[in-house]
């Protein structure tokens, strides 16, 4: 009996020591709801080579595609709570899919936020057969050729979309859209002058307009980007507080530790202020948040005012799928 009770006492001691091991102890996984190789991707994996210095333990990137990220969101949603899956989550996912999708668990409620980590404005862009030089000369021709226009998106509920879902309502003007299975062939047809407009991530438009293929009007946001500080904002260019941007974060599941929440986004944060990984995000058109807006609050509070600017936006341009 006396050899029972002593090894029952070691064995509940070491369950104890290792229940108490510092966070993190072993590989943490961060899910990124599409392909490899994309610019989310590319943004996650840049920042996670960096955190995992900061935490001293791997970081695997998991590639989950489908459904506009649904699928590897749901799949974040229902993981433990115990900071060893993430996601990388996009306004898509985080956002837009709420209002769009029927969804097995709630884009807000069901995630623990972690941290902001880029912006992606949009740029607006056409092609150079439309006959407009600036952006007051585009909204001037849309509105005296309305629904002669056409706008490539990547498909339905896309950032791209909603965007101009949103110009129509901004300024009053009508076009149709065009979707198109990804963003490459989009941009294929705006160059040949197939479609006339798109709404579009940097690193899909800029080589082509530094190239002289399209034309850019403006940057959807209240800062020039480093990518391309030749083109100007939304306000300089006579459409203000027109802003829309494929913000990148990283959340956790739902009840996720508030002490195991704090070690991630101080990682994410010292990741943030490497010069390199700076210089990294800008050559992909990503534009880090300022270090006031790295917190988990300020992502909540961002999230929040989010949804309530775009879910009426979209729900008001019957945008949704079957």
């Amino acid at each position: 009996m006396k050899r029972l009770t002593v090894a029952m006492g070691m064995l509940l001691a070491g369950f104890t020591a290792a229940s108490a091991q510092p966070f993190p102890n072993r590989p943490i996984t961060i899910v990124v709801p599409f392909a490899a190789g994309g610019p989310i991707d590319t943004t996650t994996r840049i920042v996670a080579e960096k955190m995992k210095d900061t935490l001293g333990q791997p970081i695997v990137i998991e590639n989950v595609g489908g459904a506009a990220g649904s699928l590897a969101a749901g799949r974040v949603a229902k993981a433990a709570p115990d900071g060893y899956t993430l996601i990388t989550g996009i306004w898509g996912t985080h956002v837009a899919n709420g209002a769009i999708y029927q969804l097995s668990y709630d884009v807000k409620d069901d995630f623990t936020p972690v941290g902001l980590i880029s912006s992606n404005p949009l740029l607006i862009v056409s092609s150079k057969q439309l006959p407009a030089n600036s952006l007051q000369d585009l909204v001037s021709w849309l509105k005296q050729n309305p629904d002669k226009a056409s706008q490539g998106t990547s498909g339905v509920g896309s950032v791209g979309h909603v965007a101009g879902a949103f110009f129509h309502t901004k300024t009053g003007t009508k076009f149709r859209f065009i979707p198109y299975r990804g963003l490459a062939p989009a941009m294929q047809d705006l160059v040949a002058g197939n479609v006339d407009l798109m709404f579009d991530t940097p690193a899909t438009s800029l080589p082509h307009v530094k190239s002289g293929n399209i034309r850019a009007y403006a940057v959807t946001s209240p800062q020039r980007i480093k990518a391309a500080p030749d083109i100007p904002t939304v306000d300089e260019a006579g459409l203000a507080g027109f802003y829309i941007s494929t913000w990148t974060a990283l959340f956790a599941p739902k009840g996720t530790d508030k002490d195991i929440v704090s070690v991630l986004n101080k990682a994410v944060m010292i990741a943030l202020a490497d010069p390199a990984v700076q210089k990294r995000l800008a050559e992909v058109g990503q534009e880090p948040y300022p270090v006031e807006q790295q917190t988990t609050e300020y992502l909540a509070r961002f999230q929040a005012d989010e949804i309530e600017k775009w879910w009426p936006i979209i729900k008001g341009a019957g945008i949704k799928t079957d």
